[in-house]
């Protein structure tokens, strides 16, 4: 009878597999604040800190930051036009692989 329960649920679970959403995926100029929590965390919070509001061992508090700071400092490793530095440092690598999440960094920033 077990055998059989789970012969069933195998059959619906694949059922459903390899089937296409018509749909695209969408994506928010925003960003989202969840995803950008977690890139961050896996990212930034070892310089920065756990809390962006807060100053880390090596990066400064960063909460609030513009879009444009953000894009700035992961892509480039430089600073906007004008832009004064919390801190005058050149500790942190560009990390032009993030630039898909520039959005959601700067969602969970705001």
């Amino acid at each position: 009878m077990k055998g059989n329960l789970a012969l069933v649920l195998l059959v619906f679970i694949m059922a459903g597999c390899g089937e296409k959403s018509e749909a695209p995926v969408q994506k928010t100029a925003d960003g989202d604040a969840k995803r950008g929590r977690a890139i961050y965390l896996s990212n930034c919070a070892a310089c920065h800190n756990n809390d962006p509001s807060r100053d880390g061992p090596i990066g400064p508090a960063i909460k609030g930051s513009a879009k444009e700071l953000i894009e700035a400092r992961v892509l480039r490793a430089s600073y906007p036009p004008g832009y004064t530095p919390k801190r005058r440092t050149a500790m942190m690598p560009a990390q032009p692989d993030l630039k898909p999440a520039i959005p959601d960094l700067a969602a969970f920033l705001r």
